[in-house]
C-alpha cells in the first residue's frame, strides 16, 4: 500500500506505555537465558531483562540508530550492568549474533514498520537464525485503534497478521494478549 511506504523508526522509548515487566514474564524469561531486545530502542526492556537473566545470562540489545545504543551504553556504563551487549544492527542484515543462540527473544514496537518497507522476510529469516530450536520468540506491537502514541493507523499491523507472520517462519504462537492499554503481545515458540 502507498500510504505506508516510508515509514521509519525513530529508536523512541516504550518506557513511557508499556511494562517491560509485564512483556518479560509472558516470555517465561529466567535466570541464566541468553535474551535478545531486537530493535531495543533506548534499552528499557533490556534494563529490566538483566536484572531477571542474572550474572549467569546474557542480553543483547541490537537497535539500527547509534544514539540509541549510546544511550543503552550509558546506562549500562552508570548502572554497573555487565551482562548486556549493546549493539548497532540493522535487523534486515545479517546479525551479530550466532546461530541458535537465543532462549528468549522479544521486538517492541517495530514490526509494523518491516511490514510497511516489505522487509519483513529479511528480518524474520535472521530472528529463525538465531533463536534456539524451542525457544521464545514474542513480538509486540501497538494495538489497530486510533491513539495519541503510536504509528500512524494504517501501519499498525493485528494480532491475526503476526500470528500468520510467526506461523510463515516456523514460530507456532503460544499466546496472544494485552499487555497495555495500547499494546498486544503475540509470543512464539520456534520449531523445525
Amino acid at each position: 500500500m502507498s500510504d505506508k511506504q516510508g515509514h521509519k523508526h525513530h529508536g523512541k522509548s516504550s518506557k513511557d506505555v508499556l511494562s517491560a515487566e509485564t512483556v518479560l514474564e509472558k516470555t517465561g524469561l529466567k535466570v541464566g537465558d541468553t535474551f535478545l531486545d531486537a530493535g531495543c530502542g533506548d534499552g528499557y526492556i533490556s534494563i529490566v531483562a538483566s536484572s531477571i537473566v542474572g550474572k549467569e545470562g546474557k542480553v543483547h540489545a541490537l537497535d539500527v540508530y547509534e544514539e540509541s545504543i549510546d544511550k543503552v551504553k550509558k546506562q549500562v556504563q552508570d548502572k554497573g550492568i555487565t551482562n548486556i551487549e549493546a549493539k548497532v544492527a540493522d535487523l534486515t542484515q545479517k546479525l551479530p549474533l550466532k546461530d541458535n543462540s537465543i532462549d528468549v527473544g522479544v521486538m517492541a514496537n517495530v514490526m509494523h514498520g518491516f511490514v510497511a518497507e516489505d522487509e519483513v522476510e529479511e528480518v524474520m529469516n535472521e530472528i529463525r537464525r538465531v533463536i534456539k530450536p524451542e525457544g521464545i520468540f514474542a513480538l509486540v506491537e501497538f494495538k489497530k485503534i486510533e491513539s495519541v502514541r503510536g504509528p500512524p493507523f494504517e501501519v499498525r499491523i493485528s494480532p491475526s497478521d503476526v500470528e500468520s507472520i510467526l506461523n510463515q517462519y516456523g514460530f507456532e504462537v503460544l499466546e496472544t494478549a494485552d499487555v497495555s492499554p495500547y499494546h498486544y503481545l503475540v509470543s512464539s515458540i520456534k520449531k523445525d
